[in-house]
């Protein structure tokens, strides 16, 4: 039996997915107030819950072998980094333990270890890497750049605007990960002996500049894209004044920042090692985005 975290986002529901078309056990953790209706009809086992409470933690942790932690936050989680990235790891993790579980796996963030303090959930994450660490547990790590299916909203509003919004240096590099291609990684990670006790970087197979996702949607949709560059002191400005009225907005916004100030691409020996390990070849950004958009 598979436990996955956070199994109607993005990513989650693509591990619940990929399971069940293995004919896998999965039990998916989910609110009761998200929409789960693919997941059920697709015979994952339903587990309502709240990753806040311990005790419903431990519960769906009961006769699981395998757990893939692929929950996170976004601007409107109640609780932040520190509820959700953090201590609901922490408890999963010993819960996991606790349960017996034979691997664990956990989604992390690409960059996490390099020291950014102003960001809360690259803090929160690397905690909880050095806790799972040190559990005693089987575990593999997962630190993927960002998700290519993040930006499937963007194309739609591309698509009807032409308009492409891109704060700071649009020449900062990345290389976005299928999304499809990290949930089969997640899954595989579970039961693959090269991955047993070890740390992956996960991105695309190719190093972009941010403006080179505005030239992508433009092939896609046949428009030339209107690119609007806004300097990324404008975001600064907008966190300072938060700080009067809702610091926890502002600093939830310090994980955007550093994600809009920095690189987040891997290498080619890092390419070269995930399609070594998982035994394929890693999708390029352009063409996930086309299955999907011309869907």
């Amino acid at each position: 039996m598979f436990l996955v975290t956070g199994a109607t986002g993005g990513l989650g529901r693509r591990v619940v997915r990929l399971l069940r078309e293995r004919e896998m056990p999965v039990r998916a953790f989910v609110q009761l107030t998200s929409r789960y209706g693919e997941l059920e009809q697709r015979g994952a086992e339903l587990f309502i819950g709240d990753l806040r409470e311990e005790r419903d933690i431990q519960k769906a942790c009961q006769g699981v072998e395998y757990v893939i932690s692929a929950h996170g936050t976004n601007a409107s989680t109640e609780g932040g980094a520190q509820a959700i990235d953090y201590r609901a790891n922490i408890d999963l993790i010993d819960a996991a333990k606790a349960a017996g579980v034979k691997h664990f796996v956990f989604i992390s963030v690409l960059g996490v270890d390099r020291g950014y303090e102003d960001a809360p959930v690259f803090k929160a994450k690397r905690a909880v890497e050095r806790y799972l660490q040190a559990s005693g547990l089987n575990y593999t790590i997962l630190r993927p750049s960002g998700f290519a299916s993040n930006l499937l909203p963007l194309a739609e509003r591309f698509q009807q605007t032409g308009i492409y919004l891109l704060i700071g240096d649009a020449k900062t590099r990345t290389s976005i990960v299928s999304t499809d291609d990290l949930a089969r990684i997640a899954v595989e990670s579970a039961t693959n002996s090269e991955a047993q006790n070890q740390i992956f970087a996960v991105g695309g197979p190719d190093i972009l500049e941010r403006v080179d996702i505005a030239r992508i949607f433009g092939r896609i949709f046949n428009r030339e894209p209107v690119i609007v560059n806004p300097p990324l002191f404008l975001l600064d400005g907008v966190r300072s004044a938060l700080g009067f009225v809702n610091p926890d907005a502002q600093r939830s916004l310090g994980t955007l920042r550093t994600l809009l100030a920095n690189e987040f691409f891997i290498t080619q020996a890092e390419v070269d090692r995930l399609e070594t390990t998982f035994g394929f070849k890693l999708e390029p950004l352009e063409s996930f985005l086309r299955r999907y958009l011309s869907a």
